[in-house]
């Protein structure tokens, strides 16, 4: 399965790239997560911020796959241990590619290539409706959404 998003934003793309990667951002797009990574390709990363297993939980990991700075983003992720026993034996490839649009950022996500009988495969188009309504709020307004949860 295969899930392709694209939303336009409109802040330029290095506004947008900084939020998807700088913790004032991932904390606000992400329920208060930090992406920890020195962001190199083949390096390890990971969303930690409040959750099952206190305010470290691991959220997300996985790999850096590619890196272009302010361009593309892909990423090989695995759920956080606190979610599935199986975690990881589970893994799906997200892909962020921003475009410069006028005044605008035209955003595209990719993920796929899940493992067979991946849970988080249901959830997703839901989810990432969640994270990207909330990336474009933030990278065009500063403010976060408060989805009342």
């Amino acid at each position: 399965m295969s899930h392709t998003f694209v939303t336009y934003i409109g802040a330029e793309p290095s506004k947008v790239w900084e939020a998807l990667v700088k913790p004032e951002g991932t904390r606000r797009i992400f329920f208060d997560c930090v992406l920890q990574s020195d962001l190199k390709p083949g390096s390890p990363f990971a969303y930690i911020g409040p959750g099952n297993d206190g305010p470290e939980t691991v959220h997300v990991y996985g790999e850096i796959l590619e890196i272009e700075e302010g361009r593309k983003l892909t990423m090989l992720e695995h759920p956080g241990p606190s979610y599935y026993e199986n975690h990881a034996e589970l893994t799906s490839r997200i892909v962020y590619t921003l475009e410069q649009a006028g005044a605008c950022t035209k955003l595209t996500l990719v993920n796929d290539q899940y493992t067979d009988n991946h849970p988080s495969e249901a959830k997703a188009v839901e989810s990432w409706a969640v994270v990207l309504s909330s990336l474009k709020t933030y990278a065009e307004t500063g403010k976060s959404l408060d989805f009342g949860w």
